[in-house]
């Protein structure tokens, strides 16, 4: 029987009510029912200093960035929703990924990101959805080896296009989402099969 793939999900967002947030927990219910076996993880569970050459030189690469690693490791793609701050990504998504692209554990820096599927989503109150910071984003999980899907899902007018449950309003987004969970899951079962 073939396993399912593994899909790491997590914000690029530390506020508690965040759109993003939102977006990914919706999109998380639709990659699971799509097939996919979702690892849910908030990035403020795993706090990291800015980075900083020489406190990595001193101290080497924090615990919370070999957590994040190992975590990635044991992940076949990643899910990732993005806030667009100031038309790029946030610091705290930014920080993480840098971190976590440390050499550490005799494994190369960027091992953890080569080759994974990658699915990018943004929630912005801007008519734009957030699309400037995911281009942002795409370039740098690109660079970093990741295999970016073609299609992202950017949700504009973020305070308007979720209902008091939680959920998206937009029956066509709603469409859309599930498309692009399912194309997200596929592409990372064919990737391992």
């Amino acid at each position: 029987m073939e396993r399912k793939p593994k899909i790491l999900a997590f914000a690029g967002s530390a506020r508690r009510e965040s759109w993003n947030k939102k977006l990914l927990g919706i999109a998380v219910a639709v990659a699971r029912e799509a097939g996919g076996e979702i690892t849910l993880i908030e990035l403020a569970d795993y706090p990291l200093p800015f980075y900083n050459g020489d406190l990595e030189a001193e101290t080497g690469v924090p615990d919370n960035a070999l957590k994040l690693r190992e975590i990635m490791f044991n992940h076949d793609g990643f899910l990732i929703a993005s806030p667009e701050y100031n038309g790029s990504v946030s610091a705290l998504l930014k920080n993480t990924l840098d971190w976590c692209s440390r050499p550490a554990g005799g494994k190369e820096g960027l091992a953890p990101y080569r080759g994974k599927i990658t699915g990018l989503m943004a929630a912005s109150l801007s008519p734009f959805g957030g699309i400037r910071g995911l281009s942002h984003l795409r370039a740098i999980m690109g660079k970093m080896g990741a295999t970016v899907l073609g299609d992202d899902i950017a949700v504009p007018f973020a305070q308007k296009a979720f209902d008091g449950e939680g959920a998206l309003t937009d029956a066509g987004a709603s469409g859309l989402l599930k498309g692009f969970c399912s194309n997200l899951v596929a592409s990372t079962a064919q990737h391992i099969g």
